[in-house]
């Protein structure tokens, strides 16, 4: 018990003498802080940044899971046997249309949704308000496996409604809002290019994306009426299918294509003029571009933080060289090289840890301000600021082992005749 008690009088006392070090050298510690600070934000920022765009990205695929799949003109990545990304073939491709998907609907024996989407940005008008460049999709009947719909206010389209060209409309959040600024918009009218349309919903607010606009920004119509206001053959086109339950990927996958390449009278051997787009692999495309972020942001910060270690090193060397002498005396009166080692080491870890901490302060005040400005959601997760301190915790180790392993081999007779 005695034996324990000495170490822990040793151990405060070695915290004394380091805090001691720290108070009584303010420029030189504030100094220290700044490369270890300055470190600790740069690559925390970047993991920070790069794991709330991917919960934003994630977020918008939500709807999709893993069985979805796309058919549409232009293909995400350059297709087999072409070695650049030819746009100027794809683009004379035909555009999808609503027939062929209405025909692939009914000859699919394994789709259990096959749904047409299409849009352009139009105008709208309330009363004296009016909303600019509105991203307004045309939708048929199952729309709502592809895309999350999540009504605050009123109801979505009844498959009747899907089908008929009557002007019925469903608002995101950010455009009901703009066009109604003090009241309900359920069962209110509102002209689309012109045209009178009734809203019957209002989605719930989704908050900002990074891909394309969230559908806080979007109007859902029924695809007859969207014909009113999209023109299909120049705007993009897309065509989204999910399997059966129990129905494998794959056999939807191969179906489709097949049932594709004959809408589209293609030979046997002769190149599809259509892409296919699997959000499995649209995942993946993600996962790599975000890996790959993860990574410059490791090397960028890396460097910042090898340049703070250097720092702290050579503060330590410097601080072993002033306390020499009172390193001599500490010996010469019993102190053990884990004493000493210990007081030079609790030093360095301090100094890092406290500037890993300053720099998470700041990511966080960044991080609420910009959330709160622009309604992007970037938050600090717990494994951040666990990697922050521990990054910090391990400059502060290798940044003042040697100096501290210098001080602990010191004789104590030379150390105290030195003048140093």
């Amino acid at each position: 018990m005695s034996g324990i008690k000495i170490y822990f009088r040793l151990l405060k006392e070695g915290v004394v003498f380091a805090v001691s070090a720290l108070v009584v050298n303010k420029l030189r510690t504030i100094l220290s802080l700044l490369g270890v600070t300055i470190g600790i934000f740069l690559i925390i920022s970047v993991f920070t940044l790069v794991d709330s765009l991917e919960r934003s990205v994630q977020s918008s695929f939500e709807s999709l899971g893993d069985d979805s799949m796309f058919i549409q003109k232009m293909p995400m990545s350059p297709e087999p046997g072409d070695e650049e990304y030819a746009w100027w073939k794809y683009m004379k491709r035909p555009n999808v249309t609503l027939e062929e998907t209405e025909k692939l609907k009914r000859r699919m024996q394994t789709a259990g949704a096959v749904t047409f989407f299409s849009g352009a940005q139009k105008r709208l008008e309330y009363a004296s308000n009016t909303a600019d460049n509105v991203s307004v999709i045309a939708v048929s009947e199952g729309f709502e496996n592809f895309v999350v719909v999540d009504i605050a206010a009123g109801r979505s389209f009844s498959q009747a409604e899907l089908e008929s060209n009557r002007r019925l409309c469903i608002l995101g959040s950010d455009v009901a809002a703009q066009l109604f600024a003090s009241g309900n918009a359920v069962g209110r009218s509102i002209k689309i290019d012109g045209y009178k349309t009734t809203v019957i919903g209002v989605l719930q607010k989704e908050g900002s994306s990074i891909v394309g606009n969230s559908s806080d920004e979007r109007v859902y119509v029924p695809v007859n009426f969207g014909r009113m206001l999209v023109n299909f053959r120049q705007s993009d086109t897309q065509m989204a299918l999910k399997p059966k339950e129990n129905v494998n990927f794959d056999a939807m996958e191969n179906e489709a294509i097949s049932q594709m390449r004959n809408l589209r009278m293609l030979r046997p051997g002769e190149e599809r003029n259509f892409a296919v787009i699997k959000s499995s692999l649209l995942n993946q495309l993600v996962e790599g571009v975000f890996d790959s972020l993860s990574v410059a942001g490791l090397i960028i910060g890396g460097f910042s933080i090898l340049v703070g270690g250097f720092s702290i090193a050579n503060i330590m060397f410097v601080s072993v060289r002033e306390r020499t002498n009172i390193i001599g005396i500490q010996k010469a009166l019993g102190a053990k090289k884990s004493f000493i080692l210990f007081q030079f080491l609790f030093e360095s870890v301090a100094l890092c840890t406290i500037g890993g901490a300053i720099g998470l302060l700041l990511i966080f005040i960044g991080s609420t301000a910009t959330t709160a400005i622009t309604g992007f959601d970037l938050q600090m997760t717990l494994n951040n600021v666990v990697m922050g301190i521990g990054i910090s915790v391990s400059i502060g180790l290798i940044s003042g082992v040697i100096p501290a392993s210098i001080a602990a081999r010191m004789e104590p007779v030379e150390a105290i005749r030195s003048t140093a």
